[in-house]
């Protein structure tokens, strides 16, 4: 009697193939929750046509669209890569989910590969829609979009990496209430809406340091004023993306 030829072949399918669904299920939980939908999409357009079609904010001589547009596009940013991710992460390990995938074919930095890719789909589409519902209110960019592109990769990484930070070393509703908290305090205090010279220059001094500031001066310095690349705020972000993520890659705790 000979031996049959028998399928399908168990095994691992090839890694990336791997990353490629796994990046698919990320994005689609992460677009499927109410909270995370709230954060990413509705907060950023409602700020943006609020505060663009009525005078409540001064933002300087121009255009209001033009002045908030690159802001919005940071805190888009920020809900994502930090708030968003932060949040379903802190859970995922609370109930164990990141410890079964930890234990399936799949390596732990795939997986964190996976999570990367999903927030820059979920932030590809952030961008769209805003930058369509800023040119339907009279946006006028200028500038490299290369420049814009590099700003935005680094202020994925910087979030990310704190994000990541916080999710892999509080609890998880510790994680939520403090993920929270730092998005209103950054959109209140990091230049999105209220322009940094309306606070006190010892005030000023410390908010111009954090990532949030850098990313909305710097998009804004090329998207408004069509600087070429701010090399003092993409080096301000580049700091936070290699201290978040060395931090988080060395405290992540999977369990």
């Amino acid at each position: 009697m000979s031996t049959g030829t028998y399928a399908p072949k168990p095994g691992a399918a090839p890694l990336g193939r791997m990353i490629a669904a796994q990046t698919a299920l990320e994005t689609r939980m992460l677009l499927r929750n109410g909270e995370q939908l709230l954060l990413t999409v509705i907060i950023p357009s409602l700020l943006l046509v609020l505060f663009s079609t009525v005078d409540i904010i001064d933002t300087g001589t121009g255009e209001a669209v033009d002045f908030l547009a690159p802001g919005v596009l940071a805190l888009a940013v920020l809900s994502t890569a930090f708030t968003g991710q932060a949040i379903a992460t802190g859970f995922e390990r609370r109930y164990g989910v990141l410890k079964l995938l930890g234990a399936s074919p799949l390596p732990r930095w795939a997986l964190m590969t996976a999570k990367t890719l999903s927030v820059l789909v979920t932030e590809i589409l952030q961008i769209v829609l805003l930058t369509a519902i800023a040119l339907g209110l009279g946006w006028s960019p200028q500038g490299n979009p290369l420049a814009v592109l590099l700003l935005l990769v680094l202020g994925t990484a910087a979030f990310s990496g704190l994000g990541l930070l916080m999710a892999g070393t509080l609890r998880a509703e510790a994680t939520l209430a403090a993920a929270n908290l730092v998005f209103l305090l950054l959109l209140v205090g990091g230049g999105v809406i209220v322009p940094l010279e309306k606070f006190p220059d010892a005030a000023r001094s410390v908010l111009e340091l954090l990532p949030i500031s850098a990313l909305s001066d710097g998009l804004r310095a090329v998207l408004q004023d069509g600087a070429a690349l701010p090399w003092g705020d993409a080096g301000t972000l580049t700091v936070w993306a290699v201290l978040g993520l060395g931090a988080a890659a060395k405290f992540f705790r999977w369990e």
